[in-house]
């Protein structure tokens, strides 16, 4: 695994995957690992509907233990095993994770029924005695990650985000009014970005066009980028993809949320 830092943009880490570099065990730092609570279907209610989703969180040693949390939103394709299996695999590093069925009633909502349902699942987080609702996260992937860029700027409950291959330039329809792109300025949190050099859906060249833009307005931001992978690299067959680029981009989510939930 290589690391470089893009000259032109002064927040960028590039990481770059090779056949035959060394493999080392999925950990976060400086999270250790913790006991989890068996996971669980919940009912998300929002908008007088009730949004099949998926929470875990660590077992409660006392009382008074509030940890930070991230809600998760998962790709185009679903709430697959993948995704509970990343849910397990943070509650295990110390968050409580809440994975929103977004997709329940409709495969492609508005922008703004997701966001509602973000709001109410932020609520939900909310009553929970384990959450410190002060240190809440937002991450997602595909039209997730694009839900990312574009939530993140709009809901100042988050402290930072993670965007796995989003769409920084998609919008502009009834659906999806606003890019994330144009809602730059209001940007407060950090966001890592994470993305393939081969994904054809969401071209390399419009997230360094996104970074650059950040950079210019001054934006905390990371992009990590990894050579030859595809759209969707996190997952394999609707499980994590047992690669290293798989196993270190994950890993580098919880080193970012490890950093900026505090």
């Amino acid at each position: 695994m290589l690391k470089h830092t893009l000259p032109a943009l002064a927040l960028i880490s590039l990481a770059l995957t090779q056949p035959g570099s060394a493999q080392t065990p999925l950990t976060a730092s400086p999270t250790t690992t913790v006991a989890v609570s068996e996971g669980q279907n919940i009912d998300v209610l929002s908008g007088g509907k009730a949004y099949k989703s998926y929470l875990a969180a660590p077992a409660t040693t006392t009382p008074t233990t509030r940890r930070p949390a991230v809600i998760l939103l998962h790709s185009f394709r679903g709430l697959e095993q993948g995704y509970r299996d990343l849910v397990d695999e943070m509650a295990a590093a110390g968050y409580v994770t809440l994975a929103l069925g977004w997709q329940t009633f409709e495969p492609e909502p508005s922008d703004a029924t997701v966001k509602l349902l973000v709001e109410d699942g932020l609520k939900a987080l909310a009553l929970r005695p384990d959450v410190n609702i002060n240190t809440v996260g937002l991450t997602g992937f595909c039209a997730g990650g694009r839900y990312t860029m574009l939530l993140l700027p709009q809901m100042k409950a988050f402290k930072s985000g993670v965007a796995w291959y989003g769409f920084p330039d998609q919008g502009g329809t009834a659906l999806k009014p606003q890019t994330p792109t144009a809602l730059i300025g209001n940007l407060t949190a950090p966001i890592l970005i994470i993305h393939g050099t081969r994904d054809q859906p969401s071209p390399i060249a419009g997230i360094y066009s996104y970074a650059q833009k950040l950079d210019a307005a001054n934006k905390p931001f990371k992009l990590s980028v990894y050579q030859g992978e595809p759209h969707g690299f996190l997952l394999a067959e609707s499980k994590l993809a047992n690669t290293q680029a798989s196993r270190d981009a994950r890993r580098d989510m919880l080193n970012y949320f490890g950093e900026t939930l505090k």
